[in-house]
């Protein structure tokens, strides 16, 4: 008796437990709640007809657009109400009324700045010329007009006297003479005294390898002229002691007379 009343209580436990377990669980809001009703964000929005506008703004049919979407998005998109891209009236004139301010200020500080507020011309190619008037710049004593109206012959005398009393004539003086022993180096003087070309020898030279010994003491000199100046020093040209001048022209490491020749001939 003990064991069948056991086995008829369990089930009624159980029973009483899974009461007990759904009091405690939180209440399942209805997903669906709100469909079908006009607060619903998936509802689409009323139709607009052409004509309506909303706050003055015209709004654009439902029938002007076209979509290839399928599906609930397909109806959103093609049914839902958009502005009309056109500028309110009122926009554009406030618009306008705002950049009258900004010129009227713009001018204002110009002014204040001491600038004319006069608008820059734009530079075009079919703008004129400038006119120059008054330019000190530019000389007019070609004009024969502008000329004759500020000077006269008499002027002209007065001003030719004027410039003969304030000219002073200077004599010319005897140039310097060289003194010591660089009067007896002037490589321009020894150019003119010479005639001989260059490379053609008047002098005799002996010894080895002349030419390998005068490449190598010509490098010693930044130029030939200061080459030129110490051959003629060491006793040169009938002698070349310090071998700069081994073919024997009398010019040393290839120093040319002929620049200074053809100078003096062109200043006479």
């Amino acid at each position: 008796m003990r064991a069948g009343a056991s086995l008829l209580t369990r089930p009624l436990l159980l029973a009483a437990g899974v009461l007990a377990l759904a009091a405690c669980q939180p209440t399942i809001p209805d997903s669906a709640a709100g469909v079908g009703d006009d607060t619903s964000p998936f509802n689409p929005p009323p139709r607009v007809e052409t004509g309506q506008t909303i706050n003055g703004d015209p709004l654009i049919p439902n029938d002007s657009f076209a979509t290839e979407t399928t599906g609930a998005n397909a109806n959103w998109q093609s049914t839902q109400p958009l502005r009309a891209r056109a500028t309110p009236n009122s926009a554009v004139a406030g618009a306008e009324a705002g950049a009258g301010d900004i010129a009227d200020q713009t001018a204002a500080a110009l002014a204040a700045a001491g600038n004319s507020g006069v608008t820059p011309i734009e530079a075009s190619p079919s703008n004129p010329a400038p006119a120059l008037v008054g330019n000190p710049g530019i000389s007019d004593e070609n004009d024969f007009a502008a000329v004759s109206s500020r000077q006269t012959i008499e002027s002209d005398a007065e001003r030719l006297a004027r410039l003969r009393a304030q000219r002073q004539e200077v004599a010319p003086t005897a140039l310097p003479q060289r003194e010591g022993a660089a009067a007896g180096t002037n490589i321009v003087q020894y150019a003119l005294t010479t005639s001989n070309p260059k490379g053609n020898r008047i002098y005799t030279r002996a010894g080895i390898n002349l030419r390998a010994r005068a490449q190598r003491n010509c490098a010693q000199y930044p130029s030939s002229d200061l080459a030129q100046v110490a051959f003629l020093e060491a006793g040169g040209p009938r002698r070349d002691k310090l071998v700069l001048d081994p073919d024997g022209d009398g010019y040393a490491c290839g120093w040319d007379p002929r620049p200074l020749r053809a100078a003096v001939r062109a200043g006479n």
